[in-house]
């Protein structure tokens, strides 16, 4: 999945894992896209400036990876194939 746009049908499902698994999927996207962001702030690349300062984006980033892991372990427990 590589838009957010591909897991619509999944997050409308009445089926409680599809629901799960698109949740998962698009807080990867996130994290690509945020990951992104930074790299390209880094690499002074951005074509904007970010009323965020970086620290705090990273913050996020971090938050969200840590998140997507207890997804994944979820997911594992539960038996959803991710």
């Amino acid at each position: 999945m590589d838009h957010l746009e591909d897991t619509v049908s999944m997050m409308n499902s009445s089926d409680y894992k599809e629901r799960f698994k698109a949740e998962f999927y698009q807080l990867q996207i996130r994290i690509g896209k945020l990951t992104s962001l930074l790299s390209a702030w880094a690499a002074g690349e951005l074509h904007f400036q970010p009323k965020c300062s970086y620290d705090l984006l990273e913050a996020q980033l971090n938050v969200m990876k840590v998140y997507a892991h207890i997804l994944s372990m979820r997911a594992e427990i539960e038996g959803i194939e991710l």
